[in-house]
């Protein structure tokens, strides 16, 4: 019963995935593929070399299929702006990548997998259709959760009880809550947004200042949004994804919005980036580097262009002036970084948080720098319109 259900899973997933670009669906079996065999491989394996490069092998595939669907075009537009500014006449390949649908959560399920095979601290999937239904799981396929196979790979391969009328119940109001999100927050703001934005250089500092606020609710509710969609959806199917936001806007600092907003991402950033880096293993100025590094590459993860990039380096120079804050003499210690309730001495914190990742979102949604600094000027400048 638990295979039929996985293959008529997987074929469900294939489908929806083909539905968007067939074409692309290659890549997807190629990856994961590759990957079954490298976490094989990688447990059967003594010799620590070898190891080292089917790890590699694996890894290094998932990055250039990542690299050049998702970053070919923003590298060599960026190297002729760059040749273009030192009064070389430098022209751009007639090439325009097309960006397959999800590529960024799939690889990312691959690379976490692998990872952890290579560590020991999983034992590799024994069958080729569990771990492909894990890598292309339909509800979680578009926007996330990033799947953990440690979490996720047993529910495919163990026998999955059958449904009960709470987690019908409990997945039905996850799904409508999500809509709620999407829809009635997120799609409903996003024209004022959209024209806030377009029309920065002429509009009143209040009707930026509110577009600004506005898109901080638009971008949660599109992201929370669609984690509760997949979270329901999967419950209904019987496979649990973990919980992916939670109330990362009531945060009391910036240390706490990261371990509340797209929780799946910065566990993953956290886990096969940061730690592997070195963490806060090494003196103060390593840490405050690692930290630099896994936000700046955070941020390109979430697009290709240097706005991204903006907004994950206010973030790590965030959490880097944090962690500074609170490891001084009389400081607030790690305990202050703890997820809690949110209490009446919250609030003021809060609001001092939620300012700054209101500016953050400011180079998330422009569509250029030019358009960030007429939003963050229009407001500074109390400008009139």
């Amino acid at each position: 019963e638990r295979r039929a259900q996985n293959i008529l899973l997987l074929a469900a997933s294939w489908f929806f995935y083909a539905m968007w670009d067939w074409r692309f669906l290659g890549l997807m079996l190629l990856t994961t593929g590759v990957d079954f065999a490298v976490g094989r491989y990688l447990a059967m394996e003594e010799d620590d070399r070898k190891r080292k490069l089917a790890f590699g092998l694996s890894l290094g595939l998932n990055l250039a299929v990542l690299g050049f669907f998702k970053y070919f075009d923003f590298f060599i537009g960026s190297a002729a702006d760059l040749l273009r500014a030192a009064g070389f006449d430098a022209s751009e390949p007639t090439l325009r990548i097309l960006l397959p649908v999800g590529i960024s959560f799939y690889t990312f399920h691959g690379i976490s997998y692998t990872f952890d095979v290579y560590r020991r601290d999983i034992q590799p999937a024994k069958d080729l259709l569990d771990f492909a239904v894990f890598v292309a799981f339909f509800p979680q396929l578009v926007a996330g959760p990033i799947g953990r196979a440690h979490i996720q790979l047993p529910q495919f391969e163990n026998d999955r009880s059958p449904l009960r009328a709470d987690q019908v119940r409990s997945g039905l109001a996850l799904i409508l809550l999500g809509l709620f999100k999407k829809v009635a927050i997120a799609d409903a703001l996003a024209p004022f947004v959209d024209q806030t934005f377009t029309n920065a250089a002429s509009s009143s500092w209040l009707v930026l200042l509110a577009g600004a606020y506005a898109f901080a609710l638009q971008i949660y509710g599109d992201f929370a949004g669609y984690s509760d969609v997949a979270r329901g959806s999967s419950r209904l199917l019987g496979i649990e994804l973990p919980l992916n936001f939670e109330q990362p806007y009531l945060s009391r600092n910036i240390t706490v919005f990261w371990r509340t907003w797209h929780i799946s991402l910065s566990n993953w950033l956290r886990d096969y980036l940061y730690i592997p880096l070195g963490g806060n293993r090494g003196g103060r100025s390593t840490t405050y580097r690692n930290l630099m590094l896994t936000m700046v590459l955070g941020g390109l993860w979430h697009g290709a262009a240097w706005t991204f990039v903006a907004w994950g380096t206010l973030h790590g120079l965030y959490l880097c002036a944090h962690r500074a804050f609170t490891e001084r003499p009389g400081g607030a210690g790690t305990a202050h970084n703890k997820v809690g309730p949110f209490t009446l001495a919250d609030v003021l914190p809060a609001i001092g948080t939620f300012q700054l990742v209101v500016f953050a979102w400011i180079f998330f949604r422009a569509a250029s720098f030019t358009q960030a600094f007429e939003v963050i000027t229009g407001i500074l400048t109390f400008q009139g319109g």
